[in-house]
């Protein structure tokens, strides 16, 4: 039986989605991986900005300095931006060269730790613009937002769409029979696990590694930027009233990076 115009189409998407999802869980992974770094070398969450929230807000509040979280809260924010230009910057590789800016950082950082200049406001503001161009380059998976740092959101999403697949509510975006809540749940809890494991991963390198405790972070990046490859994505119309949405621009044209 030959396949429809309609069922080719469904293929495909399911097959982009499955490459995007382990994309996004291999990112997780490297911002866990680069987090636990910034935490157990400066005592600052690198990609975790909640964190950094809650710690700027409490050393304030006890009269003492939180000038480390508040400039990597700063440089996140730098690294979003940057990001986000390259993206509606025209250039059609746009998507590898965010991934050879953050290579580019983290290596930076890796050369400057000999002469001492990684161990404070440097290695913070560096690496944290790195995570913040890196949360960029995977803003959906399928129709699914996603948030590579975001962990309180990635958990959130989760346990929604759990909820919504034990009461059997539909998927108002579903890109095919395939795509339901119970699956999105386990591509959310992949996520999360990617994070979780890059954590543990950074927590074991970091007194094997010494000086070379960013390479295992920096080689998949450079591989990306040299052979990544991003498929064309047109524009997505968010469903109006999706009641499991966490994005507030329902009903607008949201384009892909």
């Amino acid at each position: 039986m030959m396949a429809t115009p309609r069922s080719a189409a469904a293929t495909s998407a399911q097959v982009s989605t499955q490459g995007d999802e382990t994309l996004a869980a291999a990112l997780a992974m490297i911002a866990g991986y680069v987090d636990a770094y910034g935490y157990l070398s400066f005592k600052t969450y690198l990609s975790f900005m909640s964190g950094n929230t809650t710690q700027t807000g409490f050393l304030t509040g006890q009269g003492e300095a939180a000038m480390p979280s508040l400039l990597a809260i700063v440089s996140f924010v730098i690294g979003i931006f940057t990001g986000t230009s390259l993206t509606y910057s025209g250039t059609h590789r746009s998507w590898r060269v965010r991934f050879a800016v953050v290579a580019a950082l983290l290596a930076m950082s890796m050369g400057l730790t000999p002469l001492g200049w990684s161990r404070g406001a440097v290695g913070i503001a560096t690496l944290s613009v790195a995570m913040g161009i890196m949360n960029t380059a995977l803003s959906h998976v399928g129709a699914q937002p996603m948030s590579l740092t975001f962990v309180t959101g990635t958990l959130t999403r989760m346990g929604t769409h759990l909820a919504l697949a034990v009461t059997r509510a539909p998927l108002r975006d579903a890109q095919g029979p395939w795509d339901t809540h119970a699956r999105r749940a386990l591509l959310l809890l992949g996520v999360w696990a990617g994070f979780l494991t890059g954590a543990m991963l950074g927590g074991a390198a970091i007194p094997r590694l010494g000086v070379w405790v960013l390479l295992p972070p920096l080689l998949p990046l450079l591989a990306l930027a040299v052979f990544g490859r991003r498929p064309e994505r047109k524009c997505r119309r968010q469903p109006v009233n999706d009641a499991h949405a966490t994005a507030p621009a329902s009903g607008n044209l949201s384009p892909e990076p």
